[in-house]
């Protein structure tokens, strides 16, 4: 008997790749690059990295993209400790590459994450001005974060959203959130964006869950909550490898397939440069996919 597939979904999707920190790291994102390809993405990104130490590798990364696939390119960029001259040396680097998205951030502290932000005395303050930057410098199709439970240095979720209109009024054409579980508070927040006069795309960011363990670890330092419910659904797939990645593609599929009822239409997912979980979440959601081949030329 032939097994029954799922429904094909059709949905807008994006890819997230930081760059390699080494040899056996660049093999991996390269895989999961080859691998992803076929899923038909609208554009992947590269990080930036802390205080923007990785400048020289997301620009590797970068040309690398664009010289040997097909796959639409973003570069990530922060304004972390560098002049506005600097900045634009670093997009005309980007430019010359054949880069035409970015993703524009302020970025955290070179200091580290949860200590104070100071903006360079002659660099860009936050997001906002870089989107204005960017477009003063040419035209960049440039998104921007968001963030549904605020971001981890905001007063509060007015004020968050307050920047998040600076950013789409400066040029912004879409903002990427930072992942989240629970989708009512996607919704709420959505609810709140839409009544601020925002009406760009606020694409759900995704996490695929590879470790529970490591990424309430991450969540606590990026001000994203982890919902209890998680808990029981990981419990006793501790020693388990292959159940718990079956558990993680269920409750990430859960997670698209409910945002879709609610009418969401793009998404982006954190790969962590691997693909065998983001391959399961994406064949359970019944998207079409290319022939790897294909997806490479």
């Amino acid at each position: 008997m032939t097994p029954t597939l799922p429904p094909q979904k059709s949905f807008g999707l994006s890819f997230e790749f930081f760059p390699p920190r080494s040899a056996d790291m660049e093999g991996q994102l390269w895989d999961a690059v080859l691998d992803l390809g076929a899923w038909n993405p609208d554009f992947v990104s590269v990080t930036y990295g802390a205080g923007g130490s990785t400048k020289a590798p997301t620009l590797s990364v970068v040309r690398r993209l664009i010289r040997e696939t097909a796959l639409p390119t973003a570069a990530h960029l922060t304004c972390v400790d560098a002049s506005r001259d600097e900045t634009r040396n670093v997009v005309e680097d980007f430019r010359a590459a054949g880069v035409r998205r970015i993703v524009a951030l302020r970025g955290d502290p070179a200091s580290g994450v949860g200590t104070q932000y100071r903006p360079h005395a002659d660099g860009y303050a936050n997001a906002a001005e870089l989107v204005a930057g960017l477009r003063e410098i040419g035209n960049f199709d440039i998104s921007v974060s968001a963030y549904p439970e605020k971001h981890p240095e905001s007063a509060d979720l007015a004020f968050d959203i307050e920047m998040l209109k600076r950013k789409a009024d400066a040029g912004a054409a879409r903002a990427l959130t930072q992942f989240f579980f629970d989708n009512d508070v996607y919704e709420r927040y959505l609810e709140k964006v839409r009544a601020a006069g925002i009406d760009m795309p606020i694409v759900p960011g995704i996490m695929p869950i590879q470790n529970l363990t490591q990424l309430k670890r991450f969540a606590g330092r990026c001000g994203a909550s982890v919902p209890t419910f998680l808990d029981r659904r990981f419990e006793g797939y501790e020693e388990n490898p292959e159940d718990r990645a079956k558990v993680a593609a269920d409750v990430a599929a859960e997670q698209i397939d409910d945002l879709l009822d609610r009418g969401v239409t793009d998404f982006h997912i954190y790969t962590m440069n691997r693909s065998g979980l983001v391959n399961q979440v994406l064949e359970q959601l019944g998207r079409a996919r290319r022939a790897q081949a294909d997806a490479a030329a």
